[in-house]
This record gives structure tokens, sequence and C-alpha cells, in this order.
């Protein structure tokens, strides 16, 4: 018998489980999209600039690209690394309900968080869940092939420009 403190179970059939599971999936959703969004957003700002600059004679400002590059890059990061962390947040829940510790509490955090595996002195290899902290998740994220190649492509073919101008 459960005491009268502690919030009631949520099972895998519960429908309430599941409207939190598409709440999370459409957040995911949605910092997928804004990732996507930074990138075609700096492409068509980066252009402009580099058309406006090279149109006008005046190459050696081609140095402005580097503002929206590096800005978009981190907010791309960000959006990235939020996603991480609710994917982590998504897969939490998803581990509570199979191993049935699933709370009504539980419905009500949708917040991200991180996931950090540690290696015990066995060998094992153990995953802890806590805050999501943004400043190290942008950074983790910007190590990442969904961001780190394409502003560094970017970087390149801006600088080849410049140079084989």
């Amino acid at each position: 018998m459960m005491s009268a403190s502690s919030p009631p179970p949520i099972t895998v059939e519960s429908s309430a489980g599941h409207k939190y599971l598409d709440i999370l999936q459409d957040v995911i959703k949605r910092m997928a999209g804004n990732s996507a969004n930074c990138k075609s957003l700096c492409i068509t700002l980066v252009s402009a600039i580099a058309v406006l600059v090279t149109n006008k004679e005046r190459a050696s400002y081609l140095w402005i690209t580097l503002i929206p590059i590096v800005l978009f890059c981190f907010l791309d990061a960000y959006y990235l690394g939020l996603e991480q962390g609710f994917r982590a947040t998504y897969d939490d829940f998803v581990r509570k309900l199979q191993n049935g510790v699933a709370t009504t509490k539980d419905l009500f955090i949708v917040i991200p968080k991180e996931k950090i595996k540690k290696q015990q002195a066995d060998g094992s290899i153990t995953l802890e869940i806590r805050a999501f902290d943004p400043i190290s998740g942008t950074l983790k994220a910007l190590r990442s092939v969904a961001v780190f190649p394409f502003y560094l492509t970017l970087l390149v073919l801006l600088s080849l420009g410049y140079y084989l101008r």
C-alpha cells in the first residue's frame, strides 16, 4: 500500500504518460527546426554579405561574414544542446516507465536534462541523469558533426573565395 504523501504511479498504458511524451517530442522537433533554421539563415546572410562586398570590389571586407557565422554557430549549438537535453529527459521518463517508477510528479517536468556516462571501478559504465547546463551543453554540441563541419566548411569556402579572388 502506498503512503498518502507519495505521488501515484504512471503505467505504460497511461494516456497522461503518452501525452507527456508527445509534448517532449514536440519540443525536440522545435529545437531541431530551430537548428536547421540557423543554418539556412546563416547561409542566406553570409551569401548576401559576400555578394554585396564583392560586387562593390571590397573583398577585403569579407571578414564581416565572420560575425554571423560565429553567432549562428553558437546559436545552432545551443539549440542542438537543448535538443539533446530534452532527448535525455524523454529517455529518462521512458526508462522510469519501463522500470515502473514513473509517477505523476514526473509529468510536470519539462526541462532538459543531461546524460553523464561514468565508468565504475569494476569497469562497468553507469548512466547518471542530472540538470542541464546550457554552457557545457552548448560547448559539447559545438563539437558535434551536426554543427562543427558545417560552419568550418563555410569558413573554408569564404577563405578560398577571399584568397582566390
